[in-house]
């Protein structure tokens, strides 16, 4: 992705506002976030159950033990997707659930759980979409070193192969990774993730393994799904501005457009890493020896399709000399970084912007941009926004209603911006809404309501909140209602 330049105004959508033919409508959510029965069926702990356990890491002491109960409630919460006309439906695969130890074979019953996931979706018409990984290693490979660990790629490879020979003749839609780069900078670097640990050369070397992993895992679906099974692999990838436009903005800009993209994007849609990224980090660790001969064309194996997540911009400075470094990153409060090689670069709220409850600003402009950067960058490579969404402080009224204007008029900005983005050129073929219920949102535990369905933890009732409505009401017309709707 090409670094440090302004944001740029979309072109004015067209009058007509159909979303292409095909263009899919889904929701996507986590294992660890909504599934809960944390030690039934042989699921053992992962890194998540240890994090969450530890005091101090997930606010208010929170963990995912019951979040939202889906493991037991899942033919309800399909229904429910039924009902509001979803078309596919985005999950995780808890690695731990299936294969407890991350070696060896499979518990049957955790399979069984994916299976009669996977048939409830079928019947009741909707596409599955399975994503392997989300965040939530199996504690015993942590406990023999995890991601940093070359190894990890050899389980991961293992587990894919137990996956598809487990779904792949019912799911046709298949991701490797979501957000890697979380799991590696924001789990090895800042410490804010699980496991927690603090090490700039161990999330390095987590980055690049994850790297190598999914290209493994391609390989590993390509052999065992059927023809016309799709591949993919989810970013987050940051869309990066400088704060003003002085060259030690624009190389704070590059800098993080490095380390927070391009280590992944380089590797894997070019083959190579970036000279700037490897320039920027050799102080750390040395990349000739953690990369080894073979690895960036095993990482580089054709993906179908590129997972985009959004949900705010990335602005960024270098600071004046004896300024104190600040990181608004969204990232959460660590004394560490995750920006391993950049740690000096500063991170700003941007200004004039309305925020969402995560205190992140509200700019659909950003996903247009991101959107055409990798189409300029990335020229054919098919789009899919994977995750879009916003926290805001949902209650439910007296009357068992749960009204979210501020949510509505999210998405519909952010639906505008990825038309915008399609008629402007980029192949952007669906848009997952995160997420599809209130569910364990990490390190903040269930403070935080990302939802487009209100869960009641104590009681586990569902209710679909006004932007589910008018999430289905999109869907139904397969495209976006007048702004004068939006209330």
């Amino acid at each position: 992705m090409t670094a440090a330049r302004p944001d740029i105004a979309p072109k004015q959508a067209p009058e007509a506002t159909d979303f292409p033919t095909g263009f899919v409508w889904g929701a996507a959510t986590a294992a660890y976030q909504v599934e809960g029965a944390a030690a039934e069926d042989g699921r053992t702990p992962s890194i998540w159950d240890t994090f969450s356990r530890t005091p101090g890491k997930v606010r208010n002491g929170d963990t995912g033990d019951i979040a939202a109960d889906h493991y037991h409630r899942y033919r309800d919460d399909v229904q429910l997707m039924k009902q509001l006309g979803l078309k596919a439906y985005r999950f995780s695969i808890s690695w731990s659930r299936v294969q407890p130890t991350g070696r060896g074979p499979a518990v049957e019953r955790g399979l069984d759980f994916y299976r009669r996931l996977v048939d409830e979706l079928l019947e009741a018409g909707i596409t599955p979409v399975a994503t392997l990984y989300h965040w939530d290693l199996p504690q015993e490979l942590e406990d023999a070193g995890g991601w940093p660990q070359r190894v990890t790629t050899d389980r991961f490879a293992d587990y894919a192969a137990i996956m598809a020979g487990a779904l792949g003749d019912r799911v046709g839609m298949w991701t490797t990774f979501n957000e890697p780069w979380c799991s590696a900078f924001l789990g090895y670097g800042s410490g804010v993730h699980a496991p927690g640990r603090t090490e700039a050369a161990s999330a390095l070397r987590a980055a690049h393994h994850l790297n190598l992993a999914h290209g493994r895992a391609i390989e590993v679906l390509r052999g065992q799904l059927p023809a016309g099974a799709q591949t993919s692999v989810t970013l987050n990838l940051h869309q990066v501005r400088p704060l003003t436009d002085s060259a030690a903005d624009a190389d704070a800009a590059r800098r993080i457009d490095a380390v927070g993209n391009r280590v992944f994007t380089g590797p894997m849609l070019r083959g190579e890493y970036p000279e700037d990224l490897i320039a920027d980090t050799s102080h750390i660790v040395d990349w000739s020896q953690l990369v080894h001969d073979g690895d960036l064309a095993a990482i580089s194996r054709p993906v179908d399709v590129l997972g985009i997540n959004y949900y705010t911009p990335t602005l960024v400075s270098t600071p004046a000399e004896g300024a104190g470094d600040s990181r608004n990153d969204g990232h959460g409060n660590s004394d560490h970084s995750p920006w391993p090689g950049s740690e000096h670069v500063a991170f700003h709220l941007a200004e004039g912007k309305e925020r969402t409850a995560m205190n992140w600003a509200i700019d659909p402009n950003g996903l247009y941009n991101l959107l055409m950067d990798v189409t300029r960058d990335h020229p054919g490579l098919p789009l899919m926004v994977t995750e879009n969404g916003a926290a805001f402080d949902d209650y439910v009224s007296p009357e068992g209603r749960v009204e979210d204007p501020e949510r509505i008029e999210y998405l519909h900005g952010h639906l505008d911006a990825v038309q915008r983005a399609i008629a402007d050129g980029a192949d952007v073929r669906g848009y997952f809404l995160w997420s599809l219920m209130d569910n364990f949102e990490w390190g903040y535990g269930y403070s935080k309501r990302f939802g487009a369905v209100y869960v009641d933890y104590a009681s586990q009732r569902r209710i679909p909140k006004a932007s589910a409505h008018w999430y289905a009401d999109v869907i139904r017309r397969h495209a976006l209602p007048p702004v004068t709707d939006l209330a």
